[in-house]
């Protein structure tokens, strides 16, 4: 999504809540062509696109952008002043994403500048989704999530991260295991590179964990270089690649695409997949169990035929 498309997004929403608003109120006047109005943004919208992405030359690249946006404030003028005169909670919600995208198109196309990430925002309907780019080829749109695993391969801990850096989030998950397993003691822990720090480090240290398998980001100095080799750090490494298993198959539990709408729902869907997820392994173990115990029992008729 870009600010183009999600200014005509926030136009057409608040010219569909209007024109609801206009049939409980027939007596408003001012919006008799309200129907023209929605098809000429959407024309006037693709026009510009093209003009933006297909390649056409830089000063009819402006006068597109220039006319959107003029066609786009003019609209938004009408709708404050039906907003002065009646009050409508929703429409002045996307009413002001109008705003906020009319001026990053005039800042990123006719200005040049480049849009810090931060004010950024990727769907007027679920603003709370994030661009998700980790080193991977082709970034997603969403929320990452952080899971914790324990030697069983049960999740233990989830929580939805919403703008928050992994190596933030070290010290709170410690503080949640302890207060959910005040009785166990955690001998490793292992995580990706994005939640190294020295802090982190020094405090799961401090926590009394016995092997914080924690790899740095860039080059090691000598200490490091020789934690990171010790036999113990990479057995222990290797056996953390096993949470992208424990990934994939959460996203064969409801987590490849979240259906429902709004956060709330999400961080519903998110916890229902997590309990689909643990009753999947734990099933799993009940019938290994279940087939261990017969394979134990047919050989001990075999030997007591025998």
């Amino acid at each position: 999504p870009t600010d183009l498309n999600l200014l005509c997004d926030s136009l057409r929403v608040t010219l569909r809540l209007l024109g609801k608003q206009l049939k409980k109120q027939p007596e408003i006047k001012g919006w008799r062509k309200i129907k023209s109005v929605q098809k000429e943004t959407k024309k006037i919208f693709r026009s510009c696109s093209q003009a933006v992405f297909k390649g056409k030359q830089e000063h009819y690249k402006r006068e597109m952008v220039q006319l959107y946006l003029h066609h786009s404030r003019g609209i938004m003028d009408k709708v404050n002043d039906f907003l002065e005169n009646h009050p409508n909670a929703n429409i002045n919600k996307y009413n002001q994403y109008s705003l906020k995208f009319i001026d990053q198109i005039h800042r990123r196309l006719l200005n040049g500048e480049t849009i810090p990430s931060d004010e950024k925002v990727y769907s007027i309907f679920e603003p709370h989704t994030e661009w998700i780019n980790k080193g991977k080829r082709h970034p997603e749109l969403g929320n990452t999530i952080l899971i914790t695993t324990n030697q069983y391969h049960l999740i233990v801990d989830h929580k939805i991260m919403f703008k928050e850096k992994d190596a933030s989030q070290l010290v709170p998950l410690l503080g949640r295991l302890k207060e959910k397993f005040p009785n166990k003691k955690i001998e490793s822990l292992s995580a990706d590179k994005g939640f190294y720090s020295k802090d982190n480090f020094k405090d799961c240290v401090d926590a009394g964990i016995e092997n914080v398998v924690l790899p740095k980001k860039g080059k090691p100095n000598k200490a490091e270089y020789e934690r990171e080799h010790t036999k113990k750090f990479i057995q222990l490494r290797n056996q953390h690649s096993a949470v992208e298993s424990n990934i994939n198959m959460l996203e064969y539990h409801g987590l490849n695409r979240c259906m429902d709408k709004g956060q709330r729902h999400m961080e519903r869907c998110v916890s229902l997949s997590v309990l689909a997820y643990n009753l999947h392994i734990v099933g799993n173990e009940l019938i290994k169990g279940k087939k261990e115990k017969q394979r134990k029992q047919a050989l001990r008729k075999c030997k007591q035929a025998a």
